[in-house]
């Protein structure tokens, strides 16, 4: 296998140029564990790569560290030295979404990847508003969306077109299709995207189908698949750690765990972008700052109440915009947070270097 066929191309090879001279190799990273990462260098040669101190200390998140599908420079090691990551390649595309639970932080969930695919079925995982949100995320990522409304063997066929149409609506840039990976459908489907030097990255809810894609796109059993709860609809044990494959056919591929939750990791300018119709209405609003919710005048309430507009897709909008709102605040609380214990760390060293000196002069005697 080329750095080529692992997605290598002319832009990263001339960000690459000034680690080149230092005698550091391009390597990508295929998976991460709390001590190490797998990353694959030209020829398709494995090695395990550490994290230098630089690279660490020099990151202002965790999203600034290195992640599955990152391509870093690497100086190799010899003997009883490590392979160590001085540098990390300029990103092309981030797929990223706000890390569970309450922190301002973004977690990536790939790198460099060319189309972010979703998996999700016309049952009981099709949830329209969520797929907005991945529309939000994946146009900010910079890849391109594909979507698999998967499972057709269970469900109507007109059932599963419906959800097709209804998620196509959401976004004029996604390419949507109804499959059944039991049948091969997703297989046949994903194949005329992958080419060689083509990332995907596949996500969704457990139990959607995603581990049996991947075992067919791999070409043997690469995840565990398991039965489906019929109560839930999801999956007892599948994807457990995220991780980028080579594929047979060409082609690269990362897998992630399934997905619980989405959370917003964008901003107001992304939002109303993606609620472009949303938005030429609110511009008949009465007053600029109306918050469409019971302010006199709101010319969204009265599209909704009128039938012009989904009264689900207002609320979510409102809902999402609450969102990101609350995420920029708890971001600017941790920002002054930091700046607070910088500032005292200052402190801290001036009042130790005055302490330092003065000790100095005691000790030469000086006045």
């Amino acid at each position: 296998m080329t750095l080529k066929g692992l997605g290598w191309n002319a832009d990263f090879e001339k960000a690459f140029a000034a680690y080149r001279a230092k005698g550091w190799v391009p390597a990508r990273l295929i998976r991460e564990s709390p001590i190490n990462f797998g990353a694959l260098l030209a020829k398709g040669e494995e090695i395990d790569v550490v994290l230098c101190g630089r690279v660490w200390h020099e990151a202002a998140c965790d999203a600034d560290l290195p992640a599955v599908g990152d391509w870093v420079a690497v100086e190799l090691g010899h003997e009883n030295h490590d392979h160590v990551i001085r540098a990390i390649v300029p990103r092309q595309s981030c797929f990223s979404r706000k890390m569970p639970g309450n922190s301002s932080q973004a977690q990536v969930i790939g790198a460099n990847i060319d189309f972010v695919v979703v998996v999700t079925d016309a049952g009981p995982d099709f949830n329209v508003r969520r797929m907005e949100r991945y529309f939000l995320l994946i146009e900010r990522s910079g890849a391109k969306a594909i979507v698999l409304v998967n499972k057709a063997d269970l469900y109507p066929l007109e059932q599963s077109r419906h959800a097709a149409v209804e998620i196509a609506a959401l976004w004029d840039g996604a390419l949507v299709h109804v499959t059944s990976a039991l049948e091969g459908g997703g297989l046949k489907t994903l194949k005329k995207y992958l080419k060689n030097g083509i990332t995907l990255c596949i996500v969704g809810s457990s139990g959607v189908g995603k581990s049996t894609i991947v075992n067919q796109l791999y070409g043997e059993e690469w995840q565990w698949t398991s039965e489906v709860n019929s109560n839930t609809g999801k999956g007892r044990h599948t994807t457990t750690a995220r991780e980028l494959v080579p594929l047979p056919g060409g082609g690269m591929l990362i897998d992630n765990p399934g997905m619980r939750e989405i959370q917003m990791w964008t901003d107001a300018t992304t939002l109303r972008e993606s609620f472009a119709d949303v938005q030429k209405i609110a511009s008949h609003c009465r007053y600029s700052d109306c918050s469409h919710r019971h302010d006199a005048g709101c010319a969204i309430r009265t599209a909704v109440a009128g039938g012009l507009l989904d009264a689900a897709r207002h609320e979510h909008f409102l809902n999402l915009e609450t969102e990101i709102a609350a995420l920029q605040k708890r971001a600017e609380k941790r920002q002054m947070a930091v700046e607070r214990w910088a500032k005292r760390n200052r402190r801290v060293k001036a009042r130790n270097l005055n302490d330092r000196i003065q000790l100095e002069r005691d000790e030469r005697g000086d006045v």
